[in-house]
């Protein structure tokens, strides 16, 4: 039972929210009842909704209308995580999800809020840690080393950006386990987004928590939206290079088309000319990579068309 979801990054809030859905969607087993779901805004207020059954379906209002998304502060917010499993469990449904403003948070899967050695729930008791300094790895260690068969595994994640899974002993032994972890690093080298997911009693077993990790760091940095667009029409020219790129003026028009496959630059092609990932250059300048692929009829060196057009609109993500 339970899938336990965290993600730091932008829009984590809407990232795990979604990464829920897609569990849903995908899966059979323990899912679509009761959901707990927190998030930590940039200035450290706790935001915090759940419910008994339905999932996301019924986890956020509107008015009258259910399903919807987390409120713009709640999905924008750097931190989050959430809970979910089958319906009606024991109430107060916060004791799933433990959550302060400045340390961070703690969710996970099974009973991560079941009594430790210490008589405290397992996922306080880290966070107490947590707030006396801990960082989220050595808390989360530090309280499953001591209880080892405990029937709970926990992420516990820090404003900071550190998050951390793990399964206590007891549960690692479980045929029945997912777990994935997605880090986006940024162009300084440094993670801007990660996101842990850890479930059981869900089919597929293997295949679900990679899926879910996927589509929540897609949320959070969108490899495929488009961050501009430039515009390529036939009369093109593709000429032979080291790399797979296109040359754009000031007015975002394609110049010239460099492809890696020499070939095409010569003769008659139906061809990938503008190959996927192509670097988008302005002057000296990279732009970005090109995120579609249009089938392009190529002779002599010159696009005739594109997926049968003319002309077609190409979107482009940051480097």
């Amino acid at each position: 039972m339970t899938i336990g979801i965290a993600a730091w990054g932008p829009d984590a809030g809407h990232a795990v929210f979604e990464a829920l859905k897609v569990a849903e969607k995908a899966a059979r087993g323990s899912i679509g009842g009761f959901a707990v779901f927190v998030a930590i805004t940039g200035d450290g207020r706790v935001i915090r909704a759940e419910t008994q059954r339905g999932g996301t379906a019924t986890l956020f209002l509107k008015g009258e209308t259910t399903g919807t998304n987390p409120p713009d502060e709640a999905g924008a917010s750097p931190l989050a995580a959430l809970m979910s499993s089958g319906p009606d469990r024991p109430e107060p449904l916060a004791q799933f999800v433990v959550a302060d403003g400045r340390a961070g948070l703690v969710t996970g899967h099974r009973l991560p809020n079941a009594a430790a050695v210490s008589g405290r729930p397992l996922n306080a008791e880290i966070l107490e840690l947590m707030r006396a300094g801990a960082a989220p790895a050595d808390a989360v260690r530090q309280v499953l080393e001591a209880n080892p068969h405990a029937d709970a595994g926990v992420i516990a994640a820090s404003p900071g950006g550190d998050i951390r899974a793990q399964n206590s002993l007891r549960v690692a032994r479980r045929p029945d386990l997912g777990a994935a972890r997605r880090v986006h690093l940024g162009t300084d080298g440094r993670a801007s987004a990660i996101i842990e997911v850890l479930h059981n009693a869900m089919f597929p077993t293997a295949s679900l928590a990679p899926l879910v990790a996927d589509f929540g760091l897609e949320r959070m940095v969108p490899a495929s939206r488009a961050k501009g667009w430039v515009i390529v029409r036939a009369g093109t020219p593709v000429a032979a290079a080291d790399e797979n790129a296109v040359e754009i003026g000031g007015d975002m028009v394609v110049a010239r088309v460099l492809t890696s496959d020499h070939r095409i630059t010569t003769g008659r092609w139906n061809c990938a000319a503008i190959y996927l990932g192509s670097a988008v250059r302005q002057g000296s300048r990279l732009v970005g990579h090109t995120l579609l692929e249009p089938n392009v009829m190529v002779e002599d060196g010159t696009i005739l068309s594109l997926s049968g057009q003319k002309e077609m609109r190409l979107g482009y993500r940051e480097s």
